[in-house]
């Protein structure tokens, strides 16, 4: 009986740090790409779009909007690079934990 109260009591306390962590990297092409306002690319050329997503729940606890706003944009700023694009712009909003982002080419 005691070491389940334990077990429940750890869980309480890590899961939330869990569902508070950040597990996504920019890469090194990734980190040449910024993320920019619709009215910042007037004058781009645009290079296409990419839809990424991550995990809005951990362990039945929701995600803060921050963390997985942080998240997200690494996800499109790797995408854009690979795409050759060099700015991304949110088109969306995150709808259980996926967002699109327009991707141009700004030649900075």
């Amino acid at each position: 009986m005691l070491e389940r109260l334990l077990r429940i009591f750890l869980m309480c306390l890590f899961v939330p740090a869990l569902a508070s962590c950040t597990w996504v990297k920019v890469t090194e092409q990734g980190e040449n790409v910024r993320v920019a306002t619709a009215a910042d690319v007037t004058a781009c050329s645009e290079a296409g779009s990419t839809q990424v997503s991550v995990l809005d729940r951990v362990a039945g606890i929701g995600r803060s909007q921050s963390k997985m706003s942080e998240e997200l944009a690494a996800l499109a700023r790797n995408s854009a690079a690979q795409l050759g694009g060099d700015t991304i712009v949110p088109v969306t909003d995150i709808v259980d934990g996926a967002q699109t982002f327009a991707i141009y080419k700004c030649q900075r």
